[in-house]
Order: C-alpha cells, then structure tokens, then sequence
C-alpha cells in the first residue's frame, strides 16, 4: 500500500462538505503545549476547535496520524505517564466535526465486526470494515460512533462508499471525547473482534507502522 488507493479527493463526512470545508489540525504534545490547551476534560478541547475551525472558516479538522499526543495522559487505559510502554503516538486520522455528521467509507467493503468499547478513552461505538482489491485483503476502523451506528448493518453486511456508514457519537458514548471520526487502516488484524490499537507505544511503533499505513492513502487529503 504504497501508492494512494483512491484517485481524487475522498469526503469521509459524506458529499455535503467539499474539500475546502476540511482544514489540517495538530494535536500533538508540542503543539498543545505552547497553545497552553487544557486536555483533562473533552470540553476544553471542543471549545478550541470550535473556535479553530470559525478562525478557518472551516466545517472539520483533521490530522493525527502518528503524532505524540498528551491528550491521552488523562486514562490509565494508555499506560502510567512513568512506564516505558505508554501508548500515546496516534495510528489513524481523526476527522473531527458535529456530533450526528454522517461517516461513509471511501471503498466497499463488509462489516468484518463492531462493537462498543467503553473504557475511558477508548473508541465508544466502533466498526470495522473488511475490503478486498485484487489480492490485498485489509480493514479500516472507524471509532468514537454514535450507540445507534451499531444497529444500522450486521457483520457480513455489504457496504457501499455511496450511503453512510455510521454517524460520530455524542461525548457522553465515544470515550469522552469532542465528537471526532478515528479513522485507521489495518493490513492483518490478527484475532481481533471490534477493536483494534489506535495509539501506540515508541517500542512498539515500528510494528504499527508497517500494519497500519497512512489513512490518507485513500483519502487524499492534500497535507
């Protein structure tokens, strides 16, 4: 998957929102820090990207993959900030837009598993997707759903890139977090059933790397 698997640009939030409603958006530890933003709570957080995405003029914001954040520092689900297995270096875009926005997935697919992760920062409602181009089997995740996302298809169900997904969860069921889309690509899954490592360790990165290439290969988002 070296090369970009889609053509031309992909609206992962559906046809109403162009390529001019989305603007890039850094998260990462350096970047929070000198903005002096205040990642306990989702609140704080939402608040900044309501007031980035006006000063843009902007509809969504995305960005993250493989940065270090320290948002993740507020759940013991990521590691103890003192262990050397902490996870905090993203493996996925993150598309963050209104609650209820709609999610479509830029390639037909299967609902390979779904599932509701309920630990403190983790995904909330998550579906994963199974898809087949010639020979390449691989997978794409899409994590922090509404609860009501799990109940549109069953797993084995076809899905077209034409007709939404899901729809992004409200705070209160997506890990507690401002309304986002964590969108991420997995070559092998291994045995895992509605979840997947959205975050990584440094010792582990090299192997996340490699199983889970830039989402932006299908999305063609310019930077």
């Amino acid at each position: 998957m070296k090369d970009h698997l889609n053509t031309s640009f992909f609206s992962i939030l559906g046809p109403t929102y162009s390529e001019s409603d989305y603007v890039s958006l850094d998260l990462s530890d350096r970047k929070t820090s000198e903005l002096n933003i205040d990642l306990s709570t989702e609140f704080a957080l939402q608040d900044y990207l309501a007031d980035y995405l006006e000063s843009k003029g902007a509809k969504a914001a995305y960005g993250g993959y493989l940065e270090k954040r320290s948002l993740y520092d507020r759940s013991s689900y990521f590691g103890e900030s003192s262990r050397s297995h902490k996870r905090n270096i993203h493996l996925g875009i993150d598309v963050w837009a209104d609650a209820g926005t709609p999610v479509y997935s830029p390639l037909s697919g299967k609902i390979h598993s779904q599932r509701d992760n309920l630990n403190f920062g983790d995904y909330g409602p998550t579906i994963i997707l199974e898809h087949h181009l010639g020979d390449l089997k691989f997978y794409s995740l899409y994590g922090h759903l509404s609860r009501e996302s799990l109940f549109r298809y069953e797993v084995g169900e076809d899905i077209s890139k034409e007709n939404p997904l899901a729809y992004l969860g409200t705070n209160d069921v997506n890990g507690n977090y401002a309304p986002h889309l964590h969108f991420q690509l997995i070559l092998d899954i291994d045995d895992k059933i509605g979840d997947y490592p959205g975050v990584s360790s440094e010792g582990d990165l090299e192997f996340y790397k490699k199983n889970c290439p830039h989402p932006n290969l299908l999305l063609n988002f310019k930077s």
